[in-house]
This record gives C-alpha cells, sequence and structure tokens, in this order.
C-alpha cells in the first residue's frame, strides 16, 4: 500500500503498539510524540490519515486537528481519547475530525476507521477528477481556430496550473472572462469559486464593502457582519475585470491581498488572511495611467506577471464562420428552434464587417437573427442594420491614428456609436457591449458630452 499513517501520541509505546498493528495490514507508518512533531512530518510529506491523542502537552488533540485542516484539508484526523466524553467528541467532529475512537480501544475498530477515511478520501479524489475533465471538456466550447487566438489558448494552458497571477488585456468583447475562467478550470483551483466583478459597474464605496465585507455598524444599514468576494472566493479564483477603474484607495487594499494574503473589512480594523488567485483584465493603456500617476506602478507589476492579450476580432476574422456555426446551435437549441443555416450572402457581409463590438456582438447579432429570422436560411434582413450598412469603426478609417493610444482609440470610437445613436446612452452601451454603468464611468473619465457630437442627443428611454 501507498497509504501513510501517522500517529500522534505522547505515550511513546501507544505509538509502538501501533505502528507495529497497522505495518503488518501494509501500511506506512510514522509516529511521533507531539503536536510540533506532527506539524513538521506533514509539512515534509502529508499522509492520508493522521491518528491523534486528545490530551497532550503544548499542543493538544484539538488544536493539531485545526492546524492540520488549515494545511491540508484532505487529510483525514482521527481523534483518540481515553476520557470519552461527548464534548469533546463533538468538539472535535465539529472542527473536522474523520471520527473519533476511545482508549482502551480494539486494534479491530482502528482498521476499520482507517479504512474507511481511506475509501473516502479515494471517493472524493476520483469525484475532484471527474469535476476537472467535465471542466476540460468545456473548455472545448472556447471556439477558435486562428493562429493569434491558439497562442493566446497555449498561454493559458501554461499559466493555469500555478498561482501566478494574469493580466488579460484586450478590447470590450473579445472573451477576457471567458479566458479568465478557462484558466481557473485548468486550474488546482477548479473546484473552488471562480467569482468575477465589474471594477467600473459600482461607486467606490459599495465596491470596498462588496470585495472586502464589513462589519456590523461599519456604515448606516450594516445591521450585521457580511464577508466579501474576496473571502467568498476563498481556495479559488476572483477576476477584477476593468482593474484599471479602480481607485486609489481600493488599488492599495487589492495591493495588500496581493503581497500578504490578507484583506480588512470595512469598519474592522482587524486583518483576514484570504487564499485567492487573482486574475485582472482591462482594455486600458495601464502603461500611461502608471506613468501619469493614475494607477500605482508597484501594483501594475503585480498584476502583470503573466501577461495575455486577447486579439479583437477583425484580426481573426478566420474564425467567424466557425462562431457564427457554434452561436446557431447555442441559439437554436435554446430557443428549441429547428437547425438554420447561415446564406453565403449573410456570410460575405459577416466577414465584411470590423466587428467594433468583437465576439460579444456577433453573437449577439446570431441571437437576433435566430429568433427573427423565417424558415431555416439566415438571410441579410434578419442582421442588425448597421451590420447590413457595414457601419463599423475602422483604424484605416480614422485619420493620424499612428500616435494615438489604445485609450483614444476607444474614446473616439464610444465618441462615434453615441453620434450614430443618436446619444441614446442605452443603446449605445448595447452596441459596445458594455453596462449602461460602466458608460456613464467612461463618459466621465474621458470628459465626453454631447456638446463635442455633430448630432443632438435623443431621450434614452
Amino acid at each position: 500500500m501507498d497509504e501513510r499513517i501517522l500517529i500522534v501520541d505522547d505515550e511513546a509505546s501507544v505509538g509502538q503498539f501501533l505502528s507495529i498493528m497497522l505495518e503488518r495490514e501494509g501500511y506506512k507508518v510514522e509516529a511521533v510524540l507531539s503536536g510540533k512533531e506532527a506539524l513538521e512530518k506533514i509539512a515534509e510529506n502529508p499522509p492520508q490519515v493522521v491518528l491523534a491523542d486528545l490530551r497532550m502537552p503544548e499542543m493538544d488533540g484539538i488544536e493539531l486537528l485545526t492546524r492540520i485542516k488549515e494545511e491540508d484539508p484532505r487529510i483525514a484526523v482521527v481523534i483518540m481519547t481515553a476520557y470519552g466524553s461527548l464534548e469533546s467528541a463533538v468538539e472535535a467532529m465539529r472542527k473536522g475530525a474523520f471520527d473519533y475512537v476511545m482508549k482502551p480501544f480494539q486494534i479491530e475498530e482502528i482498521k476499520l476507521v482507517i479504512k474507511r477515511a481511506i475509501e473516502e478520501r479515494k471517493l472524493r479524489e476520483e469525484n475532484l477528477e471527474l469535476k476537472r475533465r467535465v471542466k476540460q471538456y468545456e473548455l472545448k466550447e472556447i471556439v477558435g481556430k486562428n493562429e493569434k487566438f491558439q497562442r493566446v489558448l497555449e498561454l493559458a494552458k501554461k499559466v493555469a496550473p500555478t498561482d501566478s497571477t494574469v493580466l488579460i488585456r484586450g478590447e470590450s468583447g473579445t472573451g477576457k472572462e471567458l479566458i479568465a475562467k478557462a484558466i481557473h478550470n485548468m486550474s488546482p483551483r477548479a473546484n473552488n469559486p471562480f467569482i468575477a466583478i465589474n471594477m467600473a459597474a459600482l461607486p467606490e464605496e459599495l465596491l470596498e464593502s462588496e470585495l472586502f465585507g464589513y462589519t456590523k455598524g461599519a456604515f448606516t444599514g450594516a445591521t450585521k457582519n457580511k464577508e466579501g468576494l474576496f473571502k467568498a472566493a476563498e481556495g479559488g479564483t476572483i477576476l477584477l475585470d476593468e482593474i484599471s477603474e479602480a481607485s486609489p484607495r481600493i488599488q492599495v487594499k487589492i495591493l495588500r491581498a496581493l503581497q500578504e494574503k490578507e484583506i480588512t473589512p470595512v469598519g474592522s480594523t482587524k486583518t483576514i488572511k484570504v487564499d485567492v488567485r487573482i486574475i485582472a483584465s482591462t482594455n486600458a493603456d495601464l502603461e500611461k495611467m502608471v506613468a501619469e500617476g493614475r494607477f500605482r506602478e508597484d501594483l501594475y507589476y503585480r498584476l502583470n506577471v503573466v501577461y495575455i492579450q486577447l486579439p479583437p476580432l477583425r484580426e481573426r476574422k478566420d474564425d467567424i464562420p466557425l462562431l457564427t456555426s457554434h452561436f446557431l446551435k447555442k441559439y437554436t437549441s435554446l430557443y428549441n428552434l429547428p437547425p438554420k443555416k447561415i446564406s453565403d450572402e449573410t456570410m460575405k457581409i459577416l466577414l465584411e464587417y470590423s466587428w467594433p463590438g468583437n465576439v460579444r456582438e456577433l453573437e449577439n447579432a446570431i441571437e437576433r437573427a435566430v429568433i427573427l429570422s423565417e424558415g431555416e436560411v439566415i438571410k441579410p434582413a434578419d442582421l442588425p442594420e448597421k451590420i447590413r450598412n457595414r457601419f463599423s469603426v475602422k483604424v484605416s478609417d480614422q485619420v493620424n491614428l499612428s500616435g494615438l493610444t489604445l485609450e483614444e482609440l476607444e474614446r473616439r470610437y464610444i465618441l462615434q456609436v453615441l453620434d450614430e445613436t443618436g446619444w441614446n446612452k442605452n443603446r449605445a452601451a448595447q452596441i459596445l457591449g458594455i453596462d449602461p454603468s460602466t458608460l456613464y464611468r467612461k463618459l466621465q473619465r474621458y470628459g465626453l458630452s454631447k456638446s463635442g457630437s455633430v448630432r443632438k442627443e435623443t431621450t434614452d428611454g
């Protein structure tokens, strides 16, 4: 057997007796005399099962159990006690003990408990492996054979097994959250939470309490303690979308979470340890923001450990037929409709359009076409008017773009979409593939208003 058992008892004779009995069963057994020695052994080579005495000097069985669960929750801990009180047994089970046995015990009882503990662990690991395989299968839903996009996927696969922080850059709608989820799903954290939050969608005070939690009485309406998203993502991954929108105060707290692995809830002076992998995403020019003092340089380098740049859809047009086919199947199935296909003329339009809203815009267009089309063929008339008219923002159409930053390009594009929609902000946000609240933040950030437009603003509705 490869199963390892660690016996922890301050009476050497107990450890010797159990070692002999269990080694006869084929287990690899070690015995130590204290909780401190046990933790050292566990750090070197974690066993599958720990048999720990309840009453020991310096560190008792309950404290050892707690420390073991903090270090490696997979280890099954069985508490041995000569006192047999119901209270101690309940306390041990509440703290996460697999089981408890009372001294003097029967060796057959110990064998049975250990066998059950090992079988349960194997079953749990088999279930985890099955879940990992399911998640790996889900990754096949990421559609794209384009060379640039394939390089992105290869980089995601390489970084996934690590705990490295990842910075994903790309225009709105290119699939930054999809890649972040893929990294999480391919990682050892796959069976723990994946939580994404849009940093631009909430005001600073609310964002701080959502990320880090708060204590009772921290502000008006805080009637009880609440854990934040960092704590809710414990053991998993948190995606900080539009990280460029984080205020200086939020940036400081994120930096501390990265450096010290701890957070401070709003209204508290006590820190809380967190085990969370951080992935950040943005379409902003962070380097320029650092140079201008709008983004912390130390946080930038902490986030930019592994850098992934997603190509816009206009640079991977060879993927448009694949993506279109994928979305057709997705939405005909979702709406319980018969299969549909794209006409050659419609596909020609899809390939000619420059997709400023990227994959998200293509998906929205296909969903709309599936719903509105009559018959089994998607025709040009089923597409949104602006796509039929080839309305788009092409880099080649702009003047003197060579010296412009990504932020300036974004500002110009937002302004053009607002002009084309008559400054209907809800409609513009839909075309841009962002939340209306995000659009309002960007308008404030870039200082855009209808006075800079050649058209009058219409009612938002």
